[in-house]
């Protein structure tokens, strides 16, 4: 039997197809509308709304609307950098225990630094600051490098060439620092989020071995700058 022609096959394939149906693989129906997790549109007075935000809120009401993954919140406490920070200590899959050790890290920074405050004059009060959120990001900023080093293979030698980090990068070491730093070099007594509660009240201050890791780094980069020419991205 003769293979069919493929005018003929394009016929025969053309009556079926309307009778195909396109499968859904959302749980949800295509009426559901997205949510809205941005934290600063809940913030805003209703005046100073504009009119196309003023018409989805008004639709939300009225409409379905899909839930926001488990990563997303809307929540004030919520925080990215803190729960990447969160994710990174974990082991062994146990979350429960690393937001415990979190939560009690920034309730040791906040004690401290209110004690410092009642016992500071009054001229220096102002100059503290008691929010554990932003002494976390300013100490995370503060142990981030500008600059690393690559590891490049010319002429059967490797050089240690400085690049410069992405943020990404910059992060990902920053934070692998200060775990790395509490997990190795911490008392046998001290519990973990009094280590990570100084080491992170140090670093907001520009001080201890995570920033002192940061210069090292930085001075390893300018000594091999001879190099720099290795890298051709």
């Amino acid at each position: 039997m003769a293979a069919p022609s493929a005018a003929g096959l394009s016929r025969r394939l053309r009556a079926w197809l309307p009778r195909l149906t396109q499968v859904r693989w959302s749980r949800y129906n295509p009426s559901f509308l997205e949510p809205e997790v941005n934290k600063e549109l809940y913030r805003k007075p209703w005046e100073e709304l504009t009119e196309e935000e003023k018409e989805k809120l008004e639709l939300k009401a009225v409409q379905p609307i899909k839930a926001a993954p488990p990563s997303v919140s809307t929540s004030v406490f919520s925080d990215p950098m803190i729960s990447k920070f969160t994710n990174m200590m974990m082991k062994g899959g146990n979350k429960v225990l690393a937001r415990s050790l979190m939560a009690q890290t920034l309730e040791a920074i906040k004690r401290k630094q209110l004690e410092k405050y009642h016992k500071a004059p009054e001229d220096e009060k102002e100059t503290i600051e008691c929010n554990p959120y932003v002494i976390f990001h300013q100490a995370l900023k503060n142990c981030q490098p500008i600059i690393g080093l690559s590891s490049i293979t010319k002429g059967g030698k490797t050089y240690q060439v400085p690049v410069p980090l992405k943020d990404n990068r910059k992060r990902f070491l920053a934070m692998k620092w200060l775990i790395t730093e509490c997990r190795e070099n911490k008392n046998r007594r001290m519990l973990m989020p009094e280590k990570l509660s100084q080491e992170l009240l140090q670093a907001f201050n520009n001080e201890g071995p995570i920033v002192k890791k940061k210069h090292v780094l930085h001075k390893m980069a300018e000594a091999n700058r001879a190099y720099a020419h290795f890298r051709w991205w």
